[in-house]
């Protein structure tokens, strides 16, 4: 295959991250952008020299030079894209959540079972050297069976400001270590118990907690928190104690190596997830994107992460809401 000929449906602020991303990539040629908006859509392809812009997603879609798009739209407009582009025989990057549902998951799951094309959910973190060397460990005995996980995610107020109109903490950032606890274990969620708290006047409350008991016999708690202070130093404070049966791993993404002092004050800027250097984009979110490129050049499945673990930590997350509504523990029972 010469250079793969890729598509980005939703170019907001991740999306332009994306660009930014594949567009440093060997054997990728991004080719064709879509967003509602005409004139943010004009200035992103402007900047990144794309040759192809087009409001309707659909129209991306027809053009039949694309071989594959990432969807970075917003995750309750997951759901049709990803069918779409399935059925117009593109491969498919899609950002997490994979949709707002786990009912949606398992339509698109469907989809994707009827297609040879490849498809990839974006779950960053499993791509992250740190959350990789932890897992390989796990892996390989070194810490026996695990027993106990906690993890913590927090984030500045405005970010929170920003997002907990659209989506909620646990759903939005939960999901991360959600989904790494479910890779960790290799098992089940079967019961959750949550609570949130409302500290600013949003759709969605600012902090989320919940408690796992896995079908190993293990117990996790994760931590998702939108309202710290913007005067935090840190961009993402991310960490995870892992406790096994003879031994512990301790996971410390949010310290990033780095802190610059200016007349601003002190920030820890992002050295892990996608940060700039020399003009181009590093990271997990490179290691990420770079993988599922070199899937569907060699046509290996992708394995890192599937469609039915990313569905299962949907599920986890809708059960962790359902719990915070209620008070109550819920039982998760249904299989994909």
């Amino acid at each position: 295959m010469d250079k793969l000929r890729y598509g980005v449906i939703g170019t907001g602020w991740f999306g332009e991250i994306h660009i930014e991303t594949l567009s440093t990539l060997p054997n990728v040629d991004v080719v064709g952008i879509s967003r509602r908006s005409i004139e943010p859509l004009k200035e992103t392809a402007r900047k990144h020299n794309i040759p192809n812009i087009y409001t309707d997603y659909k129209e991306l879609l027809a053009n039949e030079e694309i071989n594959a798009v990432s969807i970075t739209t917003h995750f309750d407009n997951h759901l049709q894209p990803a069918i779409d582009a399935l059925k117009a025989g593109k491969h498919v990057f899609l950002e997490k959540p994979m949709a707002k549902s786990a009912a949606e998951c398992d339509e698109i799951i469907k989809a994707v079972r009827s297609t040879d094309k490849l498809f990839m959910v974006g779950h960053v973190c499993r791509f992250d050297p740190r959350v990789s060397l932890a897992k390989e460990a796990i892996q390989q005995g070194r810490i026996g069976n695990i027993v106990s996980m906690h993890a913590t995610r927090n984030l500045p107020a405005s970010v929170g400001a920003a997002n907990l109109d659209k989506i909620s903490a646990l759903m939005g950032d939960g999901i991360h270590d959600t989904d790494l606890m479910l890779w960790f274990t290799k098992s089940k969620v079967k019961t959750v118990y949550a609570q949130t708290v409302r500290v600013g006047d949003f759709k969605y409350p600012d902090i989320g907690w919940a408690m796992y008991r896995f079908d190993s016999g293990a117990v996790g708690v994760i931590e998702s928190i939108w309202s710290l202070p913007d005067t935090t130093a840190f961009t993402i404070d991310a960490r995870m104690e892992i406790i096994g049966t003879k031994g512990a791993i301790y996971i410390d993404a949010g310290n990033a190596g780095l802190t610059i002092t200016d007349s601003m004050g002190s920030k820890k800027p992002d050295t892990g997830y996608w940060p700039e250097l020399f003009g181009k984009r590093v990271g997990a979110l490179r290691n990420e994107l770079s993988y599922f490129i070199n899937c569907i050049r060699t046509g290996r499945t992708p394995d890192v992460i599937t469609p039915e673990e990313s569905a299962e930590a949907v599920r986890v997350m809708e059960a962790a809401e359902e719990s915070a509504a209620s008070g109550k523990v819920v039982k998760i029972v249904k299989e994909f």
